[in-house]
């Protein structure tokens, strides 16, 4: 099965784990090989978009927070950064996030159910540069595939990166996978309504480019 991230160290603040520790049971959800029931989970029928790997969550609060209509369901498995989007949340006051703390292969394969996402974000995804571990890399086939088959008809999948030879290869990946349609010819522009991210100031800091990608399951 797909690993696509290593656990490195890392020791959350006073406050990461103070908001891990209060409001874990709240807004977080067990992994389970059961399929979620998003009306259930988020007590309405609003659409919802998963994230995969949030990583300190501020995009993905900011996010949340201007779209107050749409549920955001988050993936990621380093305490840190899920303790930081908690204290997003709470601080904000945000209703529509929900958070899964587990290997977002396992969550595809288990937890979400065919044709119930609107929307998948992957910012800045762990671009394993090494030729050696590329097939770690999380935007490739077979998982492509899954991810696709998740999406409502019209959903969308948005990646960005700022590493020019991954956004190659997601490009060619997305492309071939079957079920999805590239909305652009080639990279999509930058969207507007996407908050710069923690990663995406790091890159562009080493003078990297951003590549966004925007594909959408076919109807």
């Amino acid at each position: 099965m797909l690993k696509s991230y290593c656990l490195r160290s890392g020791r959350q603040t006073g406050a990461q784990k103070a908001a891990y520790n209060a409001l874990y049971p709240c807004f977080c959800l067990p992994f389970s090989q059961s399929a979620l029931n998003f009306a259930a989970v988020f007590g309405n029928a609003n659409p919802v978009v998963c994230e995969i790997g949030f990583g300190m969550g501020g995009a993905t609060a900011a996010i949340a927070e201007s779209n107050p209509k749409v549920n955001y369901l988050g993936v990621e498995v380093f305490k840190a950064g899920i303790g930081k989007l908690l204290w997003e949340i709470q601080n904000r006051m945000l209703k529509n996030v929900r958070i899964i703390e587990a290997d977002a292969a396992q969550v595809f394969e288990f937890m979400i159910e065919n044709e119930s996402l609107s929307g998948i974000h992957v910012f800045f995804p762990d671009p394993w540069p090494k030729k050696r571990h590329h097939k770690r890399r999380l935007l490739q086939r077979p998982f492509t595939d899954t991810l696709a088959q998740k999406l409502k008809k019209e959903g969308y999948l948005y990646m960005v990166t700022d590493w020019e030879d991954y956004a190659q290869h997601a490009l060619s990946e997305l492309n071939q996978t079957v079920l999805l349609n590239n909305e652009f010819s080639f990279f999509a522009p930058p969207a507007q309504w996407r908050p710069q991210t923690r990663f995406e100031r790091k890159g562009l800091l080493k003078q990297h480019k951003i590549f966004e990608l925007y594909f959408k399951r076919r109807a």
